[in-house]
């Protein structure tokens, strides 16, 4: 059972890893929403809270990265989402 929590684990966080990673080489984030990102990363660490009160690994490993991951795109965007003055009309 803990097998099949590590694997969906893996899977589900590293689907984030891609985003991530363009987000940082092209620094630009125009495509990625305030509000989703925003309102799942809430959800991550609701969920990050609810493995360690479980006192699940798999839970709490998946989430802890995941929001990790999440924090980054975040900052990211917040980082590379501003339009310089120079090409703004």
């Amino acid at each position: 059972m803990i097998i099949v929590g590590l694997l969906a684990a893996t899977l589900t966080t590293s689907a984030f890893l891609p985003q991530m990673i363009k987000t940082w080489r092209t620094k630009s984030a125009k495509d990625v929403s305030y509000t989703m990102l925003i309102t799942f990363i809430i959800g991550i660490f609701l969920w990050l809270i609810y493995g360690i009160l479980r006192k699940d690994i798999a839970i709490i490993l998946a989430n802890a990265f995941t929001l990790l991951f999440n924090l980054t795109i975040l900052y990211l965007k917040i980082k590379y989402g501003r339009t310089p003055q120079s090409k703004r009309l």
